[in-house]
């Protein structure tokens, strides 16, 4: 029976686009996977959107929408994502799902009767982004310690955990298991920053919205997010469900992959509700770093935000997975530029990967049409070779216990690079002047043929298309791990593709950059035309006593047709107006000289108040009045018909 593994990411809010960083997570968790699988693991790994909440329900009202309508559209980005990028997840679970609905109520009912939740008044500084209230000394700045976002003082009637009962515990725990937490110093700074200072309990629920799951008994509640969120890891298993099979093979968890951003919710909230659960904790938690720009945090007013879909439209799926992983340190944040993506592309993968693939078939074929024999014709510089080759898996194994993504992928490209050395050592294209040395040639492209080979297996998890195309190239398949130990598994006589795909095509950084500055122009300009929308959406509307429908109907408008317009001579401000209505014609004078000119007046169709009470402006009679909008700054614009309507059409 195989050993299982069970491996999860964080549910990510869907509140809009996920950026390269959120992709980074869920490539990470993925490679993980398949290396799992190649060890000969039984591998679950769970992803999904976290779908609740106030931020959720704001976002969605704005576009008009219901949240639920937003989710569904949000949770089906995100898997057409996944897919792109080419994710194999076991489960795509959704806070919205009924039966993990179900089961947080049946939670959070265990913990109100066992005493750990309880009624409360909370007040406290709420930061929306982050669904999470602070205590004013956590606060920097004034802001949200977490995002740096403008925070409000909120108070409102709420439930408790009660954290302080499992502090001690939770230290011990701690203490016991020193691999719990993966880079170490991340449980320092909890200990320092937040158990030490005094945990304080936690808000688990919210009155001042409604997108949530509510408390049994009392519904006005909802279950605070991230009591909701982190319990889907335990929900998608079938936990507190009719059917727990799989949560009884794979819980507890083997690693669970989070952010930095989320450290303190799955390294102290988390482990205290699992207690009270008592439950098993995961294995391990590891907190990967940040994805930031080489001039700092992404940021959407910068409009600099790298989005992996776009990317993998730059650059194609496999390249995106390289950089992310290999540009992400273990215990410091990876720094990403389109210079450094560039740069990357032409150096490691064309270069170094795929000319090492297309030389050696080329030479395969031009000398050998296409047929790779190992004549046995070795030399001593075969040995270092072959040991490099053969040794790279124990290196990549080592690497990836400790969960150093980055550096097992820079030990496979070390590989490939040993290979294209031991070209410049042998020299296949003098070899081939020589037909004396016919056999030691063939032996040569067979080392290595095997050695490309070795190493594509090995990329498998982290590349998975591109050691696909390279097997197929070579007409064989991809090795086990096992096998990657011992060198000569290519079958001997076999024959390679007689035209290699280029793999990975050089690019020019100027191009690249040109395409980028084109592109992050068009979408900060979207987000100012945006921005200066919102603002005129929310211009307060100074409201005026209500009328009777009687009143209403008192009033009649029409369509009317500027036929003359001249300035008041007296005055600086208004025009009259000649203005057909019908077979009648009215004279209307306007304040709005200070927007219109009188020649441009003339032949517009406006909307009239027919019968207002004729009175004289500056001297000059007036029979009525053209309606005009006011913006903020006291612009006028004249009302006029979307269609073309005639005039005298009564408006109703």
């Amino acid at each position: 029976m195989k050993e299982k593994f069970y491996l999860t990411t964080p549910i990510y809010y869907p509140s809009g686009k996920f950026h390269i960083g959120t992709a980074y997570t869920e490539v990470l968790a993925d490679t993980i996977k398949r290396y799992k699988q190649l060890r000969g693991y039984d591998v679950f790994m769970l992803t999904g959107t976290d779908e609740h909440g106030q931020k959720i329900q704001t976002v969605a009202e704005k576009a008009g929408k219901t949240p639920q309508e937003h989710v569904d559209e949000m949770a089906k980005m995100a898997k057409d994502l996944w897919k792109k990028m080419d994710i194999k997840y076991d489960y795509f679970i959704r806070t919205t799902e009924e039966r993990h609905v179900k089961a947080v109520q049946k939670i959070f009912e265990y913990f109100l009767e066992k005493g750990d939740i309880y009624k409360g008044e909370y007040e406290g500084w709420y930061c929306m982004p982050c669904e999470t209230y602070f205590t004013k000394t956590q606060l920097v700045d004034g802001k949200c310690p977490d995002c740096g976002r403008e925070v409000k003082l909120l108070k409102e009637e709420a439930y408790f955990f009660n954290m302080k009962k499992y502090a001690d515990k939770l230290l011990k725990f701690y203490d016991e298991n020193p691999d719990f937490v993966e880079p170490a110093y991340r449980k320092t700074e909890m200990i320092n920053n937040f158990i030490k200072p005094g945990l304080e309990d936690l808000c688990v629920t919210r009155t001042s919205f409604n997108w949530g799951i509510q408390v049994p008994n009392d519904p006005k509640h909802v279950i605070y997010v991230w009591l909701d969120a982190l319990t889907n890891y335990l929900t998608a298993l079938g936990y507190m469900q009719d059917d727990d099979t799989l949560f009884k093979k794979y819980w507890p968890a083997d690693v669970q992959i989070v952010g930095k951003d989320i450290a303190r919710f799955h390294l102290i909230y988390w482990p205290i509700f699992l207690m009270a659960l008592d439950l098993p904790l995961p294995k391990t938690i590891f907190v990967h770093n940040w994805i930031t720009m080489k001039d700092g945090k992404m940021s959407k007013s910068k409009g600099n935000v790298l989005y992996a879909d776009e990317l993998v439209d730059f650059f194609g799926v496999d390249a995106v997975r390289y950089f992310v992983l290999h540009e992400m340190p273990f215990e410091n944040d990876g720094v990403i530029s389109w210079e450094l993506m560039v740069e990357r592309l032409n150096s490691d993968l064309a270069n170094t990967l795929g000319n090492l693939v297309n030389r050696t078939i080329s030479m395969s074929n031009k000398y050998f049409g296409g047929v790779v024999a190992d004549k046995g014709a070795a030399e001593a510089v075969d040995e270092d070779l072959k040991a490099v080759v053969t040794g790279t898996y124990d290196k990549v194994a080592a690497k990836m216990e400790g969960w150093r993504v980055a550096d097992a992928i820079t030990d496979i490209f070390t590989l490939f690079k040993r290979c294209n050395k031991y070209i410049d050592e042998t020299e296949p294209w003098v070899l081939a002047k020589d037909p004396a040395k016919a056999d030691r040639l063939a032996t040569v492209l067979y080392n290595l043929t095997e050695s490309i080979v070795i190493g594509a297996s090995l990329l498998e998890p982290y590349m998975p298309g591109t050691a696909e195309k390279i097997a197929a190239q070579l007409n064989t398949s991809l090795r086990s791990f096992e096998e990657c130990t011992t060198f000569g598994g290519y079958i001997s006589g076999s024959k390679v593709t007689e035209k290699p795909e280029i793999l990975f095509a050089r690019l020019d950084v100027k191009e690249v950059l040109e395409k980028a500055a084109v592109m992050f122009e068009a979408r900060k300009a979207l987000a100012e035309e945006a921005e200066e929308e919102k603002e005129e959406d929310v211009m307060e509307l100074t409201k005026k006593p209500e009328i009777t429908f009687e009143d209403f109907e008192k009033m009649q408008f029409a369509v009317g047709e500027i036929i003359k317009c001249e300035p008041v001579p007296k005055s600086k401000k208004l025009l009259c107006s000649q203005v057909k209505i019908g077979k009648e014609v009215k004279q209307i004078v306007s304040g709005i000289r200070a927007h219109y000119t009188a020649e441009e007046m003339v032949g517009k169709k406006v909307m009239v108040l027919v019968n207002l009470k004729p009175a004289k402006l500056a001297g000059v009679l007036s029979e009525g009045m053209l309606l005009c909008a006011e913006d903020a700054e006291g612009n006028l614009a004249l009302v006029t018909p979307e269609k073309n309507m005639p005039a005298g059409a009564e408006i109703c």
